[in-house]
Parts: structure tokens; sequence; C-alpha cells
């Protein structure tokens, strides 16, 4: 599995993420584990043909007491196996980074 990887966190530095993360309405309902949603302009396009059966695509986020991992493999949440089900692009991959450091910093997360 390919991971983006962020160690060395607080327990109240976790806490608060895993909060915000709640406030965004992106529990999975596992603890720890966090959907983060694929902006629909960067799916490749067997997953805009995939959409309406396989959507919406996500990117998990792992979250432990002093650390956190954001699995690069985009999931299809209306389905475990099919060709939509893929690594996240360059593109996607720099976005997804992007957008959780960016979340970090606006909460004030060292990382």
């Amino acid at each position: 599995m390919r991971w983006y990887a962020v160690d060395d966190l607080s327990a109240e530095e976790t806490a608060r993420l895993a909060q915000a993360l709640r406030d965004m309405e992106f529990s999975s309902g596992m603890d720890g584990l966090y959907w983060l949603p694929v902006p629909e302009a960067m799916l490749s396009p067997v997953q805009r043909e995939h959409a309406a059966d396989c959507g919406p695509y996500v990117l998990g986020l792992e979250l432990e007491e002093h650390s956190l991992r954001l699995e690069l493999l985009v999931r299809a949440r209306g389905r475990l196996r099919c060709d939509c089900v893929r690594y996240a692009g360059p593109e996607l991959r720099a976005h997804m980074i992007a957008y959780l450091d960016q979340l970090l910093t606006d909460l004030r997360i060292a990382g």
C-alpha cells in the first residue's frame, strides 16, 4: 500500500484533527478511519464512467494516537473491487497531500 504519513503528533493534536474530521462529516463508522472525498474534477475517465454505480470516491485517512496515514488508493464506496479502484495519479496525489497539509496548518498542527 502507498501512504503519505505524518508522525510525531501529540495526542492533543490528533484529538483536534479527529474532531475536525468528524465536524466535516468524514467519519467512516470505524474508530480512527476517515474518508476524504476525491474532487469530481480529479476523477479518472473510468471513475467518471463508474461514478453512478461505484462512487463516491474517497481516500482513507487512518488516525492513530501520534500519527496519521493518508492512503493513496482511490476507493469506491459503492463497490469493493472494480477497475475504477486504483492508486491516485500524480495530480490527485499532490492535491490530496496539499489538502491534508493545509488542514493541519489551519488546525495549528505542526506535524
